[in-house]
């Protein structure tokens, strides 16, 4: 095992990584936001993945392209899911959060089998796309530009996200639903348009790496449920709530997964994960920038 060999692997798994963030970042938004954790959120990525295909497969949009274009939709879809869904979970007078997670974990078993039924469960792919199967060199270092332009989308949306939420009245608006739902009735906020455009926020976010990872990764029905499951690792590693938390954590994870690949053969090196968030869990049970 070479020097270089090492720093390629951690390169690659620093941009896996930041995708992994951008994906956990609308989960981690909706948790900080309401206090549910969607279950559906890998069925959110699938549904963002098939639509990218589908744009390029009938009207030849390059995956790029489509990326703004799913993450639109996907907002729409996201305040759909809140409004007809999840609101209603919410009003549960007796084991709420029993309702919201069997509300989500439903939804989730219904659009995987209406992708199924749909879609059929075969295995689809982008190919021919402006970067599919391109690679650059930066000091020898060969990486593959979808992941690496995936890893600069996941920062500059990042960067705007922070924005988002620091700089505008919206995003005062949903720091202050946060921290008191109740209270900001007393002001004149509408909670409800609040948490659904925080759900649609959410999705959109997953609607970008979605539309990205349909460059380099197979799209089928199920697709969701392993990124799913490094999301809620990521989140809860970085912090539940805390969509910081979730850039980092992401990162974390894509480091982690790349250094166990190295060690451990590739088939299981999301043991490193696991491990890394165990330890976390009894160190540190509210996550490293969990303030819960």
């Amino acid at each position: 095992m070479t020097a270089e060999t090492i720093i390629q692997s951690l390169a690659s798994g620093l941009l896996m990584g930041l995708l992994y963030g951008l994906i956990a970042a609308g989960l981690a938004l909706i948790f900080g936001l309401m206090d549910v954790v969607n279950f559906a959120h890998g069925e959110f990525l699938m549904i963002a993945m098939y639509a990218t295909f589908f744009l390029f497969a009938f009207f030849a949009i390059d995956p790029l392209l489509a990326a703004p274009l799913v993450a639109a939709a996907l907002f729409v879809f996201g305040a759909v899911v809140y409004l007809l869904v999840v609101r209603f979970a919410m009003r549960a007078k007796a084991n709420a959060g029993m309702v919201q997670i069997f509300s989500t974990f439903g939804l989730a078993i219904v659009m995987r089998g209406l992708a199924q039924f749909f879609f059929t469960p075969d295995y689809r792919s982008v190919t021919n796309s402006w970067l599919g199967g391109k690679t650059v060199s930066i000091a020898g270092i060969y990486l593959p530009e979808p992941q690496l332009i995936g890893a600069m989308l996941s920062i500059a949306a990042f960067v705007a996200l922070y924005f988002f939420i620091n700089r505008t009245d919206f995003g005062r608006a949903l720091e202050a639903t946060r921290e008191d739902a109740g209270a900001v009735a007393l002001v004149g906020i509408d909670k409800n348009r609040v948490f659904a455009l925080g759900w649609g926020l959410g999705a959109a976010l997953v609607g970008l790496a979605g539309a990205i990872m349909a460059i380099f990764f197979y799209i089928y029905p199920d697709v969701g449920a392993s990124f799913a499951l490094i999301a809620y690792v990521t989140v809860a590693l970085g912090g539940f709530g805390s969509v910081f938390g979730a850039f980092a954590g992401g990162i974390i994870v894509g480091l982690v997964e790349a250094t166990t690949a190295l060690i451990l053969p590739p088939s299981l090196k999301s043991v490193g994960i696991y491990a890394v968030y165990l330890l976390v869990v009894f160190i540190r049970p509210r996550g490293l920038f969990g303030s819960m």
